[in-house]
């Protein structure tokens, strides 16, 4: 993968994120706040709680930091795949952020 299509799949990534942040909002009383700055997008809970996605490009990875840890993924073509075989990134996504809201929260790609 070049840099540009890199960059092209973890920017749609970081907007899918961020639309699912509102998508849930909308349809729930989660009151996620996402700030982005830059490749890095932070998901904050209403417990005060975190979860931060950002862009590695030097290694074309997105890095995921939760409660439960810190998960590197890698495109496959298709999706964003755990680099140690733990899963896809909305699917981990989804988990994590449930956990630390207590609610069920859906993140989807929109890509």
């Amino acid at each position: 993968m070049t840099d540009l299509e890199y960059l092209d799949h973890a920017d749609a990534l970081l907007l899918s994120v961020e639309q699912s942040c509102d998508r849930i909002n909308d349809e729930t009383d989660a009151d996620l706040d996402a700030q982005r700055v830059g490749g890095m997008v932070t998901i904050v809970f209403p417990n005060g709680s975190q979860i931060v996605v950002n862009q590695q490009k030097p290694l074309h990875e997105i890095w995921l930091a939760a409660k439960a840890g810190g998960f590197h993924f890698r495109f496959d073509g298709a999706h964003w795949q755990d680099t140690k075989g733990e899963g896809e990134f909305f699917t981990l996504l989804s988990r994590f952020a449930s956990q630390q809201s207590g609610l069920v929260l859906d993140f989807a790609s929109s890509r």
